[in-house]
């Protein structure tokens, strides 16, 4: 891909012939991945204090925040990228604004100060906007869609500049600020449902499912990365090394299971419009948090292998146990269900899902829960009705 232009007219074509990532996406991707970690890091430090309750919550918000943002411009992307200066340098204040997010994580986690997270909320979706007012002032076909984005985006980020200042100002308790943060998050789920009632944009179905796809390996690699950096910290504090291997490798043919599994259909032949792309994409928060808090779950098992964590045998289990089987059952529903498998695939995954949660009532959860998904592996890539073949890499037709 050669430089960025000056200025380049904000149109794209409907029926591109290709459309692939492009290295200023894999950048966006890898900085919003600091959000990611950081939400990760603070709900394995909740579920570690035994803080269950709050730290899931706290976590299902800060990544709500992470996710939408990410996802929004993504499939800004996928139909208006142009690429030229200007772009670039609205990509780069989305960037900052997931940099100030993951700063103020933390503070959330122990403070239940949201002050830092909403400014670098603020800071990405005022980028977003000033995207789709461009895409209305440079591409006639488009404009309606772009100015109800535009109009819609704006709105809700008012409102959640509202709820700042009313926590600041007053002091309405935990629930009637959930209560207004699931209710502005339902807002924000409905303006791309409004904004493309009468007006698609032109996303590109394969572009689109790479990108999901290669967010998926990053949230999963994350995972990894929490899990070697406990296993690092019991080798610290002087575990044996033999306490430790089962762990590890359950927590690696774990991860390696929800990798496969995801990646047993080509995604891009269920975005075929907008009926079937909206719970396919809205879908995605679940298998993108689980598959973060995995990672999260895999660390609090280690530290209760180490003797350092405040929870017993069975909060330790279920740490790992609960995202795992939530990812079982989102990937299921959202990315493999709507190929149509057989009642074979159909039963095994919230089977599977159902046992991994009983695995923390057995002595062994994580290697039990990385034989359960070694099992589903297998009975997935029997399926006679739908194997993986080249012919599944064509484009849609």
């Amino acid at each position: 891909m050669g430089g960025a232009g000056l200025r380049r007219v904000m149109v794209r074509r409907s029926r591109e012939g290709h459309r692939a990532a492009t290295p200023l996406e894999l950048l966006f991707d890898l900085c919003f991945v600091v959000g990611v970690a950081q939400a990760a890091a603070s709900l394995h430090h909740a579920l570690a204090e035994g803080h269950a309750g709050s730290g899931v919550v706290g976590y299902a918000m800060v990544f709500f925040a992470i996710w939408w943002a990410w996802m929004n411009f993504t499939w800004f992307a996928s139909a208006y990228d142009t690429d030229d200066v200007s772009y670039r340098l609205l990509v780069l204040v989305q960037i900052v604004g997931v940099l100030i997010l993951a700063a103020g994580v933390p503070r959330a986690f122990e403070e239940k100060n949201f002050g830092l997270i909403t400014l670098g909320y603020a800071v990405m979706r005022l980028a977003m906007v000033a995207l789709w007012l461009r895409a209305a002032r440079e591409d006639p076909e488009g404009r309606s869609c772009a100015v109800r984005y535009a109009i819609g985006i704006a709105a809700v980020q008012g409102g959640w500049l509202a709820r700042l200042a009313v926590e600041r100002l007053t002091d309405l308790g935990d629930a009637p600020m959930l209560g207004l943060f699931a209710l502005l998050a339902a807002a924000e789920l409905v303006v791309p449902l409004w904004a493309e009632r009468y007006q698609q944009t032109t996303w590109h179905p394969r572009h689109i499912a790479e990108r999901y796809g290669l967010f998926t390996l990053i949230v999963l690699g994350e995972s990894v990365l929490a899990a070697t950096l406990a296993i690092q910290a019991g080798l610290d504090r002087g575990l044996a090394t033999a306490a430790l291997v089962p762990v590890a490798l359950s927590g690696v043919v774990i991860v390696f299971g929800m990798w496969w599994l995801y990646f047993s259909r080509p995604a891009h032949r269920l975005l075929t419009s907008n009926r079937t792309s909206f719970p396919w994409g809205y879908g995605h928060y679940l298998i993108f948090s689980s598959a973060a808090a995995a990672g999260a779950g895999l660390a609090v098992a280690i530290d209760y292998a180490t003797h350092t964590a405040h929870v017993g045998g069975f909060g330790a289990g279920m740490s790992t146990a609960a995202p795992v089987a939530v990812f079982l059952l989102s990937v299921w529903l959202v990315h493999l269900r709507p190929h149509r498998a057989d009642r074979r695939i159909d039963l095994a995954f919230p089977v599977t899902a159902a046992l991994v949660l009983l695995t923390p009532l057995t002595p062994l959860p994580l290697p039990l829960t990385a034989l359960l998904l070694v099992a589903l592996t297998v009975t997935v890539q029997t399926d006679p009705a739908h194997p993986l073949t080249d012919t599944d890499l064509s484009d849609p037709a």
